[in-house]
């Protein structure tokens, strides 16, 4: 298959996505379609073992499980008293609860795997603070935002997870790298925060809050001891080998189980809320990974990856220039695609394209994530840009979340960048600690 076949075929994929069809059908479509065109009927008899082998990956059953855990910090109520810890120690900071709202999402991401459940779950708390006490909109949706990107960077992350599944890379590996990039963001979002705040005073900042004894501070640090365990427990048992990434999510959900259980928040309603959920993403994300690799049929018979890699060669590009390129094609995708639909589509062509110029796949990992995370706040169609208009109770203008997340997204693809010229930044943890 030519390249101009392979474009014909993008942007074909393009045309039904802007005609509003739901990415599983469209993959479908081109899968099955394009690949009775060039191979004829019998294709259709490789593509029941395909499926049939998505199913019954083991890796893939930590999503569920990652999904779950989320929900029940969401629903025990853990998640308002860490916000609730947090607000004492950081809004006296240049910027006041801002920071907060990066902190909380953070160590909210840290157990959750979702940018989704994130920005949901602290804009919910958030918000009403932070109305209460004059923060301009613009601020506040801003860095709820684009802190609840991190939730597919700090592992566990369930975009980290599918990453490795597509990629046969390992899924330790992947959530110990990106640890250190997790970190560096959440501080770099909260250096932006004070300095910001300092040459544009933000209403309601820290001089104006209460002080609040040490005793008190110190006191408020059990809310936070939840999501730390939790988080130790997932990524300790990788770490050490004593559970493997689907092992390690069932222990953090036993965990979250225990903590919930200690607030008394067990109930049938509570479960029958959780699991319907949890049943309902789960579906949604399985759906998509299977039409991914029915397409991914298709796309290895005709030779695909060696065809998009030979083109791509013939330009003589650099890793480095080649990496800018797609910083720019993602940029572009992500106005238009959701986090998964980008990711299974691009990561079958994209990663024999950068590992035949000596690329690092977990380092790849950690930068496709960012570029999905990058597509989360970028309009039209990024998803955390939605979920916090959607928490937001004043019914102000969309274009405040939209104007609040543009200087954070600067920052992510200035990231990036450096990431590019120092890839230490992300392979040097999982080079040191599981000695690859």
């Amino acid at each position: 298959m030519g390249v101009a076949s392979v474009f014909t075929g993008f942007f074909g994929m393009m045309g039904l996505l802007l005609m509003s069809f739901p990415i599983a059908v469209i993959m479908v479509i081109l899968g099955v379609l394009g690949g009775v065109l060039l191979f004829g009927w019998p294709l259709l008899n490789s593509m029941g073992p395909v499926i049939w082998g998505v199913q019954n990956e083991n890796i893939l059953t930590a999503i569920p499980l990652f999904i779950l855990l989320g929900e029940l910090l969401l629903r025990s109520g853990i998640a308002d008293r860490m916000y609730g810890a947090l607000a004492l120690w950081l809004n006296r900071l240049p910027g006041g609860l801002l920071h907060t709202n990066i902190g909380c999402c953070s160590l909210f991401a840290a157990t959750s795997g979702s940018s989704v459940a994130t920005a949901a779950t602290v804009g919910t708390v958030a918000l009403p603070n932070l109305k209460a006490r004059g923060y301009g909109a613009r601020q506040a949706l801003g860095s709820l935002a684009a802190g609840g990107t991190l939730g597919i960077l700090i592992p566990p992350s369930v975009n980290l997870l599918i990453y490795g599944s597509l990629a046969n890379e390992s899924i330790g590996q992947l959530f110990i790298a990106g640890i250190i990039p997790g970190i560096a963001l959440t501080l770099l979002f909260m250096l932006y925060i004070a300095a910001e705040s300092y040459f544009i005073p933000v209403t309601g900042d820290a001089s104006e809050e209460p002080r609040v004894p040490l005793s008190e501070k110190i006191a408020a640090l059990k809310h936070l001891i939840p999501p730390a365990i939790i988080f130790a427990v997932v990524m300790g048992s990788i770490y050490f080998g004593i559970a493997t990434p689907t092992e390690s999510a069932a222990l953090g959900v036993v965990a979250a189980l225990a903590f919930a259980a200690r607030e008394g928040k067990l109930s049938l309603e509570f479960f029958d809320h959780c699991f319907r959920q949890t049943a309902k993403t789960t579906g949604m994300i399985l759906l998509i990974i299977t039409a991914a690799f029915m397409l991914n049929v298709t796309l290895a018979l005709g030779g695909i990856a060696q065809t998009m890699t030979q083109w791509v060669a013939s330009f003589g590009l650099s890793p480095a220039a080649l990496l800018m390129a797609l910083i720019v094609f993602y940029l572009f995708l992500g106005m238009f695609m959701d986090v998964l639909s980008m990711q299974v589509l691009t990561i079958p062509v994209a990663l024999p394209i950068v590992t035949a110029v000596g690329v690092d796949p977990i380092w790849f990992g950690i930068f496709i994530v960012l570029m999905c995370e990058l597509g989360m706040i970028t309009p039209p169609v990024g998803m955390n840009l939605y979920v916090v208009q959607g928490v937001r109770t004043d019914g102000g203008p969309f274009r405040d979340v939209v104007l609040g997340a543009i200087p954070y997204a600067l920052i992510m693809v200035l990231f990036t960048i450096l990431l590019i010229f120092v890839p230490g930044i992300v392979t040097w943890l999982p080079e040191t600690m599981l000695g690859r």
